[in-house]
């Protein structure tokens, strides 16, 4: 089967597309409402929201919004929230082409840390590690039975051994219902 997803920027004018995306991808608006929030919430920004596209439709979606950790000195970070493939495609490599890609523009543009609040049977296939015994606190409290989903992934080396701290995110995603796994 030949590949044709083709991984691009989301645009002002995706919005629909990406909602639907998260709509169809979660079964909720959930994800749907926090992703239109965090596109809306200047704390955010800038974001690398990037949309898998195969021909004219809309497969896959994931977000990275701006983070800050409280360290001297601060890292540039950012967290990976959400990721959604429509359920016809998932588990086909679709997240992962979506992650991959979005790592190496933010790595490029000189960010160090990405987080993540995810699945510890995915997520590490990618090199995130849990962020909590390295010293990195999620922005809200995580249940301790998945204290192993609060994860990071190092994008400049030696960032990790300088800093550590309460991570801050957007407001948008900053209440209890974002950060349970």
């Amino acid at each position: 089967m030949k590949d044709n997803i083709h991984i691009r920027k989301a645009v002002a004018s995706d919005l629909d597309k990406v909602l639907s995306v998260e709509r169809a991808a979660f079964e909720t608006d959930g994800e749907a409402k926090l992703t239109h929030d965090l596109l809306q919430d200047p704390e955010a920004q800038p974001v690398v929201s990037l949309l898998a596209m195969e021909g004219d439709e809309a497969i896959g979606h994931i977000l990275f919004t701006r983070a800050g950790v409280e360290s001297d000195p601060s890292p540039s970070a950012y967290i990976l929230a959400p990721l959604a493939v429509i359920p016809p495609r998932q588990k086909q490599g679709v997240g992962g082409k979506l992650i991959r890609h979005g790592l190496r523009m933010l790595s490029d543009s000189g960010v160090d840390l990405v987080f993540v609040l995810g699945h510890t049977d995915y997520y590490p296939r990618f090199g995130f590690k849990p962020a909590l015994p390295l010293g990195f606190e999620p922005p809200q409290p995580v249940e301790e039975r998945h204290a192993d989903a609060w994860m990071v992934l190092e994008l400049t080396p030696g960032t990790i051994e300088q800093s550590g701290g309460r991570v801050h995110c957007a407001p948008a995603m900053n209440t209890p219902s974002c950060w349970r796994e």
